[in-house]
Protein backbone atom coordinates (compact mmCIF):
# COMPACT_ATOMS: atom_id res chain seq x y z
CA UNK A 1 0.00 0.00 0.00
CA UNK A 2 1.75 3.14 -1.32
CA UNK A 3 1.90 6.41 1.41
CA UNK A 4 -0.91 8.45 -0.56
CA UNK A 5 -3.20 5.10 -0.24
CA UNK A 6 -2.07 4.67 3.63
CA UNK A 7 -2.96 8.73 4.10
CA UNK A 8 -6.06 8.64 2.20
CA UNK A 9 -7.81 5.56 3.96
CA UNK A 10 -6.84 7.13 7.05
CA UNK A 11 -8.76 10.27 6.55
CA UNK A 12 -11.74 8.64 5.01
CA UNK A 13 -12.06 7.08 8.50
CA UNK A 14 -10.75 10.74 10.36
CA UNK A 15 -14.22 11.90 10.93
CA UNK A 16 -15.42 8.83 12.89
CA UNK A 17 -12.31 8.18 14.55
CA UNK A 18 -12.41 12.09 15.91
CA UNK A 19 -16.41 11.48 16.81
CA UNK A 20 -15.23 8.48 19.30
CA UNK A 21 -12.57 10.09 20.92
CA UNK A 22 -14.14 13.14 21.31
CA UNK A 23 -17.00 11.31 22.85
CA UNK A 24 -14.90 9.38 24.77
CA UNK A 25 -12.72 12.69 26.37
CA UNK A 26 -15.16 15.44 26.37
CA UNK A 27 -12.36 18.04 25.14
CA UNK A 28 -10.92 18.48 21.58
CA UNK A 29 -7.15 19.11 22.38
CA UNK A 30 -7.33 15.42 24.03
CA UNK A 31 -9.04 13.90 21.01
CA UNK A 32 -6.79 15.03 18.42
CA UNK A 33 -4.21 13.76 20.50
CA UNK A 34 -5.39 10.26 20.45
CA UNK A 35 -6.09 9.90 16.29
CA UNK A 36 -2.85 11.50 15.53
CA UNK A 37 -1.08 8.46 17.72
CA UNK A 38 -3.31 6.40 15.80
CA UNK A 39 -2.05 8.07 12.77
CA UNK A 40 1.58 6.95 14.18
CA UNK A 41 0.67 3.33 14.55
CA UNK A 42 -1.50 3.10 11.27
CA UNK A 43 1.75 4.77 9.34
CA UNK A 44 3.41 1.93 10.76
CA UNK A 45 1.49 -1.08 10.88
CA UNK A 46 2.77 -4.02 8.71
CA UNK A 47 -0.39 -3.81 5.66
CA UNK A 48 -0.37 -7.34 5.49
CA UNK A 49 -1.92 -7.54 9.26
CA UNK A 50 -5.05 -5.37 8.96
CA UNK A 51 -7.91 -7.06 6.71
CA UNK A 52 -9.89 -4.64 8.04
CA UNK A 53 -8.78 -1.17 7.97
CA UNK A 54 -11.69 0.87 9.57
CA UNK A 55 -12.02 -1.88 12.79
CA UNK A 56 -8.38 -1.51 13.34
CA UNK A 57 -8.58 2.03 13.57
CA UNK A 58 -11.54 2.26 15.67
CA UNK A 59 -9.90 -0.58 18.17
CA UNK A 60 -6.99 1.58 18.29
CA UNK A 61 -8.48 5.10 19.24
CA UNK A 62 -11.10 3.39 21.86
CA UNK A 63 -8.21 1.61 23.17
CA UNK A 64 -5.95 5.46 23.71
CA UNK A 65 -9.22 7.18 24.25
CA UNK A 66 -9.64 4.54 27.28
CA UNK A 67 -6.10 4.85 28.53
CA UNK A 68 -6.72 8.66 28.39
CA UNK A 69 -9.56 9.25 30.09
CA UNK A 70 -8.40 6.90 33.48
CA UNK A 71 -5.02 9.21 32.98
CA UNK A 72 -7.02 12.19 33.20
CA UNK A 73 -9.41 11.06 36.15
CA UNK A 74 -7.31 12.72 39.14
CA UNK A 75 -7.27 15.60 36.76
CA UNK A 76 -11.03 16.03 36.59
CA UNK A 77 -11.62 15.23 40.25
CA UNK A 78 -9.03 18.51 40.90
CA UNK A 79 -10.83 20.37 38.51
CA UNK A 80 -12.03 24.06 40.20
CA UNK A 81 -15.72 24.35 39.70
CA UNK A 82 -18.25 22.23 38.13
CA UNK A 83 -16.40 20.83 34.50
CA UNK A 84 -18.20 20.66 31.43
CA UNK A 85 -16.58 19.64 28.28
CA UNK A 86 -15.28 21.89 25.44
CA UNK A 87 -17.13 23.07 22.99
CA UNK A 88 -17.54 21.38 19.73
CA UNK A 89 -18.87 22.78 16.59
CA UNK A 90 -21.02 20.79 14.78
CA UNK A 91 -21.84 20.61 11.33
CA UNK A 92 -22.83 16.90 10.11
CA UNK A 93 -23.43 17.77 6.66
CA UNK A 94 -24.04 16.01 3.52
CA UNK A 95 -22.64 13.15 4.56
CA UNK A 96 -25.34 12.40 7.92
CA UNK A 97 -28.50 13.26 5.42
CA UNK A 98 -31.06 11.15 7.12
CA UNK A 99 -33.28 13.29 10.39
CA UNK A 100 -32.86 10.32 12.24
CA UNK A 101 -29.50 9.65 11.97
CA UNK A 102 -28.89 13.30 12.70
CA UNK A 103 -30.77 13.71 15.82
CA UNK A 104 -28.81 10.57 17.16
CA UNK A 105 -25.41 12.21 16.66
CA UNK A 106 -26.51 15.47 17.70
CA UNK A 107 -28.09 14.09 21.13
CA UNK A 108 -24.87 11.74 21.71
CA UNK A 109 -22.84 14.56 21.83
CA UNK A 110 -24.68 17.02 23.92
CA UNK A 111 -23.80 19.29 26.69
CA UNK A 112 -26.18 17.12 29.18
CA UNK A 113 -25.19 13.58 27.39
CA UNK A 114 -21.42 14.01 27.85
CA UNK A 115 -21.83 15.64 31.17
CA UNK A 116 -23.72 12.57 32.11
CA UNK A 117 -20.98 10.20 30.41
CA UNK A 118 -18.31 11.79 32.85
CA UNK A 119 -19.76 9.39 35.91
CA UNK A 120 -19.20 6.02 33.27
CA UNK A 121 -15.94 3.86 33.81
CA UNK A 122 -14.06 4.62 30.78
CA UNK A 123 -15.00 0.36 29.47
CA UNK A 124 -19.33 1.92 30.09
CA UNK A 125 -17.99 4.88 28.14
CA UNK A 126 -16.55 3.36 25.39
CA UNK A 127 -19.27 0.71 24.75
CA UNK A 128 -21.86 3.91 25.22
CA UNK A 129 -20.33 5.66 22.16
CA UNK A 130 -19.56 2.69 20.11
CA UNK A 131 -22.84 1.15 20.62
CA UNK A 132 -25.67 4.46 21.08
CA UNK A 133 -23.87 7.06 19.00
CA UNK A 134 -22.52 4.75 15.75
CA UNK A 135 -24.15 1.82 16.16
CA UNK A 136 -21.10 -0.84 16.25
CA UNK A 137 -22.14 -4.27 16.42
CA UNK A 138 -21.59 -5.85 20.18
CA UNK A 139 -19.01 -8.87 18.70
CA UNK A 140 -17.31 -5.62 16.69
CA UNK A 141 -17.17 -3.84 20.10
CA UNK A 142 -16.22 -7.05 22.05
CA UNK A 143 -13.34 -7.61 20.40
CA UNK A 144 -12.44 -3.71 20.46
CA UNK A 145 -12.37 -3.96 23.99
CA UNK A 146 -11.05 -7.49 24.15
CA UNK A 147 -13.77 -8.91 26.37
CA UNK A 148 -16.59 -11.43 25.44
CA UNK A 149 -19.67 -10.78 23.64
CA UNK A 150 -21.72 -11.54 26.70
CA UNK A 151 -19.40 -9.14 28.85
CA UNK A 152 -20.00 -5.98 26.30
CA UNK A 153 -23.77 -6.76 26.35
CA UNK A 154 -23.73 -6.04 30.15
CA UNK A 155 -21.66 -3.08 30.14
CA UNK A 156 -23.83 -1.58 27.15
CA UNK A 157 -27.36 -2.13 29.58
CA UNK A 158 -25.37 -0.80 32.61
CA UNK A 159 -24.49 1.96 30.40
CA UNK A 160 -27.94 2.68 28.76
CA UNK A 161 -29.73 2.37 32.14
CA UNK A 162 -27.33 4.81 33.71
CA UNK A 163 -27.71 7.48 31.09
CA UNK A 164 -31.21 7.33 30.61
CA UNK A 165 -31.93 7.65 34.67
CA UNK A 166 -29.63 11.32 34.85
CA UNK A 167 -30.11 12.22 31.56
CA UNK A 168 -32.08 15.13 31.53
CA UNK A 169 -35.61 15.24 29.18
CA UNK A 170 -34.91 18.00 26.95
CA UNK A 171 -36.56 19.28 23.87
CA UNK A 172 -34.80 18.70 20.99
CA UNK A 173 -36.41 20.94 18.49
CA UNK A 174 -33.13 23.22 17.23
CA UNK A 175 -36.12 26.41 15.76
CA UNK A 176 -37.55 26.58 19.58
CA UNK A 177 -33.84 26.42 20.67
CA UNK A 178 -32.77 28.64 19.10
CA UNK A 179 -35.93 31.20 19.42
CA UNK A 180 -35.32 30.87 23.16
CA UNK A 181 -31.71 31.41 22.98
CA UNK A 182 -32.23 34.56 21.27
CA UNK A 183 -34.79 35.89 23.33
CA UNK A 184 -32.77 34.96 26.34
CA UNK A 185 -30.23 36.89 24.96
CA UNK A 186 -32.52 40.28 24.48
CA UNK A 187 -34.01 39.83 28.37
CA UNK A 188 -30.70 39.51 29.77
CA UNK A 189 -28.88 41.95 27.60
CA UNK A 190 -31.72 44.68 28.32
CA UNK A 191 -31.48 43.95 32.13
CA UNK A 192 -35.23 42.94 31.91
CA UNK A 193 -35.56 40.91 34.99
CA UNK A 194 -39.43 40.34 34.74
CA UNK A 195 -38.82 39.09 30.70
CA UNK A 196 -35.74 37.00 31.74
CA UNK A 197 -37.84 35.20 34.58
CA UNK A 198 -40.81 34.47 31.93
CA UNK A 199 -38.09 32.12 29.76
CA UNK A 200 -36.47 29.83 33.10
CA UNK A 201 -38.03 27.14 34.43
CA UNK A 202 -38.36 27.40 38.14
CA UNK A 203 -35.75 24.96 39.01
CA UNK A 204 -33.68 26.46 36.20
CA UNK A 205 -29.62 25.72 36.52
CA UNK A 206 -26.84 27.31 35.44
CA UNK A 207 -23.73 25.58 35.06
CA UNK A 208 -20.48 27.58 34.90
CA UNK A 209 -16.99 26.22 34.01
CA UNK A 210 -14.44 28.36 34.25
CA UNK A 211 -11.52 25.85 35.41
CA UNK A 212 -10.41 28.71 37.96
CA UNK A 213 -9.07 31.01 35.15
CA UNK A 214 -11.94 33.15 35.01
CA UNK A 215 -15.07 34.69 36.36
CA UNK A 216 -17.87 32.02 37.07
CA UNK A 217 -19.63 30.80 39.60
CA UNK A 218 -18.03 27.91 41.66
CA UNK A 219 -21.03 26.24 42.38
CA UNK A 220 -24.34 25.02 40.15
CA UNK A 221 -26.76 27.93 40.64
CA UNK A 222 -30.40 26.68 40.81
CA UNK A 223 -33.91 28.42 40.98
CA UNK A 224 -34.83 30.92 38.56
CA UNK A 225 -34.51 33.97 40.90
CA UNK A 226 -30.86 33.29 41.67
CA UNK A 227 -30.47 32.15 37.87
CA UNK A 228 -32.03 35.50 36.73
CA UNK A 229 -30.52 37.92 39.05
CA UNK A 230 -27.12 36.53 38.36
CA UNK A 231 -27.36 37.13 34.64
CA UNK A 232 -28.67 40.38 34.79
CA UNK A 233 -25.91 41.31 37.15
CA UNK A 234 -23.45 40.11 34.46
CA UNK A 235 -25.46 41.96 31.80
CA UNK A 236 -25.20 45.12 33.68
CA UNK A 237 -21.45 45.52 33.54
CA UNK A 238 -20.28 48.00 30.76
CA UNK A 239 -18.11 45.60 28.99
CA UNK A 240 -16.10 47.90 25.67
CA UNK A 241 -16.18 46.03 22.48
CA UNK A 242 -18.37 43.04 22.85
CA UNK A 243 -20.05 41.32 20.01
CA UNK A 244 -22.35 37.87 20.38
CA UNK A 245 -22.69 35.56 17.49
CA UNK A 246 -25.20 32.75 16.88
CA UNK A 247 -23.41 29.85 15.87
CA UNK A 248 -23.79 25.19 16.35
CA UNK A 249 -22.24 23.65 19.17
CA UNK A 250 -22.75 20.71 20.61
CA UNK A 251 -25.82 19.57 18.41
CA UNK A 252 -27.58 22.55 18.75
CA UNK A 253 -27.94 26.65 18.80
CA UNK A 254 -25.50 28.42 21.17
CA UNK A 255 -23.87 31.85 21.67
CA UNK A 256 -20.36 33.16 21.48
CA UNK A 257 -19.27 36.07 23.25
CA UNK A 258 -16.26 38.02 22.57
CA UNK A 259 -14.54 41.08 23.77
CA UNK A 260 -12.36 42.83 21.97
CA UNK A 261 -12.45 40.27 19.12
CA UNK A 262 -11.30 37.54 21.70
CA UNK A 263 -13.14 34.86 22.70
CA UNK A 264 -14.60 35.48 26.39
CA UNK A 265 -17.49 32.87 26.85
CA UNK A 266 -19.51 30.44 25.25
CA UNK A 267 -23.17 29.65 26.40
CA UNK A 268 -25.84 27.51 25.63
CA UNK A 269 -29.38 26.53 27.06
CA UNK A 270 -31.43 23.00 27.09
CA UNK A 271 -35.11 23.53 27.03
CA UNK A 272 -38.13 21.48 28.01
CA UNK A 273 -41.62 22.95 28.05
CA UNK A 274 -41.24 26.25 26.54
CA UNK A 275 -39.20 27.61 29.30
CA UNK A 276 -35.15 27.19 29.88
CA UNK A 277 -34.86 23.98 32.22
CA UNK A 278 -30.36 24.34 32.09
CA UNK A 279 -27.71 27.35 31.07
CA UNK A 280 -24.44 25.98 30.24
CA UNK A 281 -21.45 29.19 30.47
CA UNK A 282 -18.11 27.93 29.55
CA UNK A 283 -15.33 30.15 30.40
CA UNK A 284 -12.25 28.14 30.86
CA UNK A 285 -10.33 30.31 28.02
CA UNK A 286 -8.47 26.54 27.56
CA UNK A 287 -11.57 25.42 26.01
CA UNK A 288 -12.27 28.40 24.23
CA UNK A 289 -9.14 27.94 22.07
CA UNK A 290 -10.84 26.94 18.85
CA UNK A 291 -12.69 30.38 18.38
CA UNK A 292 -9.17 32.50 18.70
CA UNK A 293 -9.96 33.06 15.08
CA UNK A 294 -13.37 33.58 15.43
Amino acid sequence: MTTDIVTDVFEEHRPVLTGVAYRMLGRIADAEDVVQEAWLRWSSVVREDVREPRAFLVRTVTRLAIDRLRQLRSRREAYVGPWLPEPLVTDFGPAVPDTAERAVLADSVSVAVLVVLESLSPLERAVFVLREAFGFPYGEIATTLDRTEAAVRQLAGRARRHVEERKPRYDVDPVHRRDLTERFLAAAAGGDIDALLELLAPDVRLVGDSGGKSKAPLRILESADKVGRFLVGIAQEPVPDLEIRSLELNGGPALLVLIGGKPDSVMQVDVRDGLIQCLYIVRNPDKLTAFGNA
